[in-house]
């Protein structure tokens, strides 16, 4: 959420900012919706010092036995009471609104972020390994997982309907590893903490993290009114909600494999065969919490550490700076690590590092205080897959795949393949 006193300073910076992603200008209703609420603020406060400096003079009165100036103040005192109701309901209504709006509103893109409409307007940051060469030819993950018999969208389809996946025996040891070496990377080496955290949450995680209330439709909610998370990093980045925390013990980082969920209610007919758009897929997320000063270093490491996993797995891919007009609801600047998949003849998402300023911060009121300092500030706030397990899954099938149909296991996976060096069919 973006700061009212800052747009009320800088309407036009606001107004730009938008134009830059493609959004209708803001500011002069957000300025006139909050010039409305301090009137009524202002009014309120004249009407509450009336009130308490009548309740004064009424006892001066009495003392000096002017019973009618007494009986006159008294009146003004009831009318003022049965007057206030009234506006400290307007101011209600006004500020809700007010808050409303500014919930809605995207956050700020940082001045080297590149201006687009879309993601062809994204630039290439760098390239990293070279495109498998065979003399076999490619084919897409879902031939090679069903042709071995470890991949199954039938038998999914039958217990939970379209986008869903089941794994058996091998492949499903193998999206196991890689969860497991991407937690032990993080962890072991990059030095995220591992949290196991709920997996259902409540409203305010939500709207702290921007999930709500602009996009509802893209979340699963349970009957009890909890939403299952979309990503861990709902759960990961409301840890210090409402909180103050000491500068010098920042950043915080840390990490979880979770199963993420997503209703995908803006994909209808896209990525309809396979596991590359599912309503349930597991993921490997990591977050930093850091101060203003920082958080665009950490925004580099982070992206750093979810390349590395891809390193590591011998995976082609390209770091891509996304333009003002594809970036996400709450990032300022982010870098999304596109990996090459043969089958598909194409660069596909595989994660997505963002780096949100203050935006999270100010929505989950979560602060920090320097050792000197009196004032608080919101903290800045980060996120970043690490990486998405079920897409990793498909570049390795697709990457790795053998003239006789088998798959070839990354020499990093081995250590969590029991053994196994190669997945041959069933």
């Amino acid at each position: 959420m973006l700061d009212i006193k800052w747009i009320r300073e800088n309407p036009q910076a606001l107004d730009a900012a938008l134009a830059k992603r493609g959004a209708e200008p803001q500011a002069a209703s957000l300025v006139a919706l909050d010039e409305k609420r301090r009137a009524v603020i202002a009014r309120l406060q004249d009407m509450q010092s009336r009130r308490n400096a009548a309740s004064k003079e009424i006892g001066a009165a009495m003392a000096q036995k002017n019973m009618e100036l007494a009986e006159k103040l008294k009146a003004e005192v009831a009318a003022i009471k049965d007057t206030m109701p009234a506006a400290e309901q307007e101011e209600r209504e006004v500020s809700a609104a007010l808050d409303d709006m500014l919930s809605r509103i995207p956050n700020i893109p940082h001045d080297d972020v590149p201006v687009g409409e879309d993601e062809g307007g994204n630039v290439v940051a760098r390239v990293v390994g070279e495109k498998p060469r065979w003399n076999h030819p490619a084919k897409e993950h879902f031939e090679i997982g069903e042709a071995l018999g470890y991949m199954d969208f039938d038998r999914a389809a039958k217990l939970s309907g379209s986008r869903f996946t089941v794994l058996t025996s091998q492949l499903a040891r193998l999206e196991r590893a890689l969860g497991q070496f991407m937690i032990d990377l993080h962890t072991g080496e990059h030095g995220y903490t591992e949290v196991s955290s709920p997996l259902m949450v409540r409203d305010e995680a939500m709207f702290g993290t921007g999930q709500l209330p602009k996009f509802s439709e893209d979340l699963f909610k349970t009957t009890d009114g909890r939403w299952l998370i979309p990503t861990a990093e709902v759960t990961l980045t409301n840890l210090v909600s409402n909180e103050i925390l000491d500068q010098e013990k920042l950043p915080l980082r840390f990490t979880a494999l979770t199963p993420s969920f997503r209703s995908e209610a803006g994909s209808a007919g896209r990525d309809t065969r396979g596991m590359l758009r599912q309503h349930q897929f597991w993921k490997c997320e990591l977050v930093s919490i850091t101060d203003q000063e920082s958080s665009l270093e950490e925004h580099e490491r982070m992206t750093a550490c979810a390349e590395e996993v891809l390193k590591r797995l011998g995976l082609h891919f390209r770091t891509m700076t996304l333009c003002t007009g594809d970036m996400g609801f709450g990032a300022r600047k982010t870098y999304d690590l596109e990996v090459w998949l043969p089958g598909q003849n194409t660069y596909r998402e595989i994660s997505s590092c963002s780096v949100c300023g203050d935006f999270q911060g100010r929505r989950m009121n979560a602060r920090y205080r320097g050792k000197e300092d009196k004032a608080t500030r919101f903290v800045h706030t980060l996120n970043g897959s690490g990486t998405a397990v079920g897409r990793c899954l498909i570049a390795v099938l697709e990457n790795y795949l053998n003239e006789d149909g088998s798959v070839t296991i990354p020499d990093a996976l081995l250590p969590y393949m029991g053994g196994l060096t190669r997945i041959e069919k069933a």
